[in-house]
Parts: C-alpha cells; sequence; structure tokens
C-alpha cells in the first residue's frame, strides 16, 4: 500500500534538504576558497616582481657607485683634484719614505707581545 506524502513527517524531508544544502556550501566554500588563493598567488608574484626590479636598480646603482668610487681614487683624478683645489700637495721625497723590513718568522708563543716598528729617538717628525 501506497504511503501519502502529507502524512509523512518533517523530519524525513529535513534530513535531505540539509544534506544537499551541507554539499552546496561546501563546494560554494571551496569555490571561495580556490579563488581567494589564486587571488593571493597573483599578489606575492606582484610583490615578488616588484621587489626583483627595486634590486636590480639598486644593483645598477652600486655598480656606478663603485665605477665612480674607483675613477675618484685613481691617481690621476687625485692630481687633478690637488691641483684644482691648489692644495699645494707634491709626492714624497725618497728620504721621507721609511721602508720597514719584514718580519722573519712569527712568535712560537701567542701569548708573546707583538713587536711594533718604533722611530729612533733622533729623528724628526711631522
Amino acid at each position: 500500500m501506497a504511503t501519502n506524502r502529507k502524512s509523512q513527517s518533517a523530519a524525513v524531508w529535513f534530513g535531505p534538504a540539509l544534506k544537499v544544502s551541507f554539499l552546496c556550501l561546501l563546494i560554494a566554500g571551496s569555490a571561495v576558497g580556490y579563488v581567494w588563493q589564486k587571488s593571493q598567488i597573483y599578489q606575492l608574484g606582484q610583490q615578488i616582481r616588484v621587489r626583483e626590479l627595486s634590486l636590480k636598480q639598486l644593483r645598477s646603482e652600486n655598480q656606478q657607485l663603485s665605477d665612480q668610487l674607483a675613477i675618484l681614487r685613481s691617481p690621476v683624478m687625485l692630481d687633478q683634484r690637488v691641483h684644482e683645489l691648489n692644495l699645494g700637495l707634491v709626492p714624497a721625497q725618497p728620504s721621507q719614505v721609511w721602508r720597514l723590513p719584514e718580519p722573519v718568522a712569527a712568535p712560537e708563543n701567542k701569548n708573546a707581545t707583538r713587536q711594533f716598528a718604533v722611530r729612533p729617538t733622533g729623528a724628526m717628525t711631522q
């Protein structure tokens, strides 16, 4: 004998409806999570790209400054600046240069005092 739908309880119809709504929420939540994750990946890629360009620019600027420093430290450029500023600097005379001999061997005792070069007592100082 067939049963009438009107005579069935509401709990019988509520169970499948709850399962379907839960399944729909799960699928919708997964889709939203997927889109959010892709958005985050895109934003992080943009940040990486911007920082790589910044790093490339900083490296280029660092190289330019290093080249400029090398040029400014060159003897030709230093001599030119001395003449521009009228500093009156001249190369050292051979008598003004002190040559110190290299130590023959390192002391065996690591706690031994180091020996430094000392000027003779009668030497002129400037």
